[in-house]
């Protein structure tokens, strides 16, 4: 049974676990990084920081099936009707959902994953216009079909700024409309109980959040070798 909380205190239940806001906030410093790196055209920098994105990516596609509660896909992934629901309610000033991803901002974790998976193979295959610079898997299509993954490459980051602007638009319209700190909850994991935040723990095993790292970080240096043994 929780202990109660002592009197000048707000309750907290957890909503995020620590795998989680591990990715959330290494991609933040990972995505900064690649930037300044490839406005620098430090390539032997840029591709260690895209490595490194590539096995967060896939530990977060893993994480999504074997994570913590509100980490997994099923729970955040709702369909239409769910999500025109909760807008509304946003709308009309009111934040219904659970603990964890809302409707909306569940499809918005799949859209920046989906964005980040094609990102990272665009540059596995990128190839720079004099041809010095490409990626592991560079020797698997042409130097037009690379030159082309390197122009998709560029192009994807820049979707992926735009999707993180709405992201922080998103953080402010909860902060100032509905008064919801979401940010908190990513820093420390928890955020204060209400009658729809029940304090049930969230499932994470760090032996399966050690297993993922694992298996990830080795499919970034398989990719990196261009998958040659």
């Amino acid at each position: 049974m929780a202990a109660e909380p002592s009197p000048g205190t707000t309750a907290r239940v957890p909503v995020w676990d620590a795998a989680v806001r591990l990715f959330h906030w290494t991609l933040v410093v990972l995505m900064a990084f690649s930037w300044w790196s490839g406005e620098r055209h430090d390539m032997a920098w840029h591709r260690l920081s895209g490595y490194a994105i590539l096995a967060l990516v896939v530990f977060r596609l893993y994480w999504g099936v074997a994570g913590g509660r509100t980490a997994r896909f099923a729970q955040f992934v709702k369909g239409p009707r769910t999500g025109i629901a909760y807008a509304r309610g946003l709308i009309a000033g009111r934040d219904e959902a659970p603990p964890g991803h809302n409707p909306i901002g569940g499809w918005s974790v799949i859209v920046m994953l989906a964005a980040l998976v094609a990102m990272a193979l665009a540059g596995l295959f990128a190839v720079d216009v004099d041809g010095l610079e490409s990626g592991p898997l560079a020797d698997y299509v042409s130097f037009e079909q690379g030159r082309l993954a390197a122009s998709a490459h560029e192009l994807i980051f820049n979707l992926l700024l735009a999707l993180v602007a709405l992201h922080v638009i998103a953080i402010l319209f909860h902060l100032i409309r509905l008064r919801h700190d979401l940010i908190g909850p990513m820093i420390h994991g928890r955020s204060p109980a209400g009658t729809r935040h029940p304090a049930e723990p969230l499932g994470a095993s760090p032996l399966r959040a050690l297993a993922g790292i694992v298996a990830a970080a080795l499919f970034a240096w398989w990719a990196a070798q261009g998958f040659r043994l």
